[in-house]
């Protein structure tokens, strides 16, 4: 069994790839638009050029998304995608990259689990961690 992440735009999905590709490093596997779908086409209003169904490489994790109906998408409200950096500096670049035009709830910082830790909502209505954990012992 595999476990994939499944993310839903309101008709910002491809521009939400390219930010990902230009600024994360994601590689996209697939992109299909709902225009390209086969007939008969039941194309939500407004998305005639949105996105059906695209998957992207993200690290080493594979991530699908589209654009879903524009009155049905909402922001994500309690999950998060976790990026975990290998430094704080890349931490500190990832969040200044995601937070860009998008909303903070938890400001970049260090604490007792990580080096850098921050919670945010990127300008697409994802939520993210960033995180470059500090080590920790076994739990006894």
């Amino acid at each position: 069994m595999k476990l994939n992440t499944y993310v839903n735009y309101a008709g910002k999905c491809d521009k939400a790839l390219q930010y990902y590709e230009k600024h994360l490093g994601a590689k996209i596997l697939v992109k299909m638009t709902f225009d390209q779908m086969p007939e008969p086409r039941q194309i939500p209003p407004g998305l005639e050029k949105g996105i059906l169904h695209a998957r992207f490489m993200l690290g080493d994790a594979v991530v699908m998304a589209s654009d879903g109906p524009l009155d049905r998408v909402q922001p994500m409200r309690s999950a998060y995608l976790t990026l975990s950096a290998d430094s704080s500096a890349e931490a500190e670049r990832i969040y200044k990259v995601l937070s860009d035009g998008g909303e903070v709830f938890i400001p970049m910082a260090e604490t007792f689990f990580a080096h850098r830790f921050a919670q945010l909502r990127d300008q697409f209505g994802t939520n993210w961690m960033i995180i470059h954990e500090k080590p920790m012992g076994p739990r006894g």
